[in-house]
């Protein structure tokens, strides 16, 4: 158990008892805030503290006492890593990488094997420039993945990427059968998200697409396929996790199949347009031998 004394004072003032401890007590599991309220490990001026809303005044004493199972588990720090990069496109600016799958791009919770950051990161020091990845791609998906070699760079290409004038294509494999083109205008945590699809080739139990969004939300192409019944085969957290199970056995597929194949935007700096393009790693192409068999 460990003991935390703190009183409030106009530079860490929140008037909420559970802001209050979040913003000062990052360590400790919002989950877990609330259970040592419940269990009346806090108190305030001495007296036991319930309730996350109760209002805190400038000179009050908050006492927390934190059993060790209630910190965050402390991620380990970045650090260069050597790691073959296949490198699809470089200037003196801008990097470009095909990411495997599997790999995640960035330290978090439970990564414990070399990240893409930290390749790039051994890759940058070789070669005399900081890596800033603009862009997303999630652990197991493959594909393009774009690297600013400096601050400025990163800017102007964020701001490319938030502004939609990238064009972003992925192939995917969802389940089912689907006979025409589409469009998803369905909103993501509120949020306006767009993604248009284009049948590529259709199998017995699924079908190819070719999918271009327009907007760049969390897990977009797995969300909205898995909103019209079609689900990125693979994916067990937004699809069908008894069809996956089947199409694994069969296929041989090891992960959800989504591939980021074509990505198209405007060097900032001198207006050229940049074709960053992708083949299907060989893993997928695999599945799609073997669907073509039971066509």
């Amino acid at each position: 158990m460990k003991n935390f004394e703190i009183v409030v004072n106009t530079e860490n003032f929140f008037r909420r008892l559970d802001k209050f401890i979040r913003k000062n007590y990052p360590q400790i599991k919002l989950a877990s805030i609330y259970k040592l309220l419940r269990k009346g490990y806090i108190m305030v001026n001495g007296v036991k503290v319930k309730d996350g809303a109760f209002e805190l005044n400038i000179g009050d004493k908050v006492d927390i006492t934190v059993h060790n199972g209630a910190f965050r588990e402390e991620n380990r720090k970045s650090q260069p890593v050597p790691m073959k990069l296949n490198i699809i496109y470089e200037d003196d600016r801008i990097l470009a990488i095909d990411k495997p799958s599997g790999i995640a791009v960035h330290l978090g919770k439970n990564v414990n094997k070399p990240t893409i950051i930290e390749g790039l990161m051994f890759y940058g020091e070789k070669n005399n420039f900081t890596p800033f990845v603009v862009h997303r791609l999630d652990k197991h998906t493959s594909g393009i993945l774009v690297i600013a070699k400096d601050r400025e760079t990163a800017r102007k290409l964020s701001e490319i990427f938030k502004s939609r004038k990238v064009e972003k294509y992925y192939l995917t494999l969802v389940k089912g059968t689907i006979k025409s083109d589409g469009i998803i205008d369905k909103p993501i945590n509120n949020s306006q998200s767009l993604t248009i699809y284009k049948v590529l080739k259709n199998y017995s139990i699924s079908t190819l697409l070719e999918v271009n969004i327009k907007t760049g939300r969390k897990h977009q192409i797995r969300k909205h396929m898995s909103f019209i019944n079609h689900p990125v085969v693979g994916d067990d957290l937004y699809g069908d996790w008894e069809f996956n199970k089947i199409f694994r056995k069969t296929y041989g597929l090891r992960r959800y199949f989504l591939h980021a194949y074509k990505l198209i935007f405007e060097n900032p700096f001198n207006s050229k347009p940049i074709l960053l393009e992708s083949k299907l790693p060989q893993d997928l192409e695999e599945v799609l031998k073997r669907l073509e068999k039971n066509i």
